[in-house]
């Protein structure tokens, strides 16, 4: 078998047989094409890769000045790929049995402050249907925490607005209840009154519709990278100097939420977390705050 075949055949097992995410599948995809081009300059296939020849791989990526985290997932797409050759015998050895992960560095998320939460929730014109578009999804995104890939796959049924919450379906198709403040509940209803309807009618002239709740200019569901771009386009004209990404409203998101008080349990539950561990991240960033809130203001610090 071709490495080529390999990957292919692997790719199509952990989406069929392990019904592994849309994302991860394609993360996965990613990172073996890539391998793939280094094996075909080198002229390698899946019973003539060895541990040099891995190591020179990611060697290289090193030299593309990737950091560690992402050789890291590297690595770990080349573990599962050769696993799987060895399940299927293709392979009677694995190459990457005995290497080693590069070393991870944990880093804090980082997060806004609430005043840069008020600014960005500013700007956003609701005159416009765009504007109440966008203020409503910046309030979702953080009042609720919601992942990117979660926040565009929302449809108007999934939304309770008499119980205040909404219905998400997470990493593994796992679903999950999660609490809708008052503010982004009411963002969210001036945006499908005076905001959907206009964009709906406006590229579809009314002949047709969707069921998800954020749509773009072209009245189909609002992509990934469209949300990135909005954010970053309010970010700039908010002042705000760091890289603002869906993913820094949910770390702000939790880390407001314990630095009031919430329990990790809870804040586990809503960011969808499997592990508690993964949580447990955001009391650092907590601890950190305090840490420096004491040493500002303690006479004796």
């Amino acid at each position: 078998m071709t490495l080529d075949a390999l990957i292919s055949a692997f790719l199509n097992y952990i989406k069929v047989e392990k019904g592994l995410a849309a994302n991860t599948s394609a993360a996965y995809a990613h990172d073996l094409r890539k391998f793939a081009k280094f094996a075909a300059q080198r002229k390698l296939e899946p019973a003539t890769v060895s541990r040099a020849d891995l190591i020179e791989f990611l060697g290289s990526l090193y030299r593309e000045h990737l950091d560690s985290r992402t050789v890291a997932r590297y690595l770990v797409s080349l573990r599962n790929l050769f696993r799987f050759a060895l399940t299927e015998d293709v392979l009677t050895a694995d190459p990457t049995l005995n290497l080693e992960s590069p070393k991870v560095r944990k880093s804090l998320p980082t997060y806004l402050r609430m005043e840069d939460v008020d600014k960005l929730l500013a700007q956003p014109d609701i005159g416009t249907p765009y504007g109440l578009r966008d203020r409503a999804m910046i309030e979702v995104l953080y009042s609720t925490g919601l992942r990117v890939s979660e926040l565009v796959s929302l449809r108007v049924m999934d939304l309770d607005m008499r119980m205040g919450c909404l219905r998400c379906i997470g990493k593994g198709d796992k679903e999950r209840l999660v609490p809708v403040g008052r503010k982004a509940m009411a963002a969210v209803q001036q945006y499908l009154e005076g905001g959907r309807p206009a964009l709906l009618d406006r590229r579809r002239q009314g002949t047709a519709t969707t069921p998800f709740l954020f749509i773009s200019r072209s009245g189909i569901r609002i992509g990934r990278i469209g949300v990135w771009r909005i954010l970053a386009q309010s970010g700039r004209r908010a002042g705000i100097r760091t890289n603002l990404s869906p993913h820094k409203l949910r770390h702000s998101f939790a880390t407001h939420l314990l630095e009031r008080g919430a329990d990790l349990r809870s804040v586990q539950l809503m960011l969808g977390h499997a592990d508690i561990s993964t949580t447990q991240i955001y009391t650092h960033v907590v601890e950190e705050r305090l840490k420096q809130i004491y040493k500002a203001h303690h006479p004796r610090a």
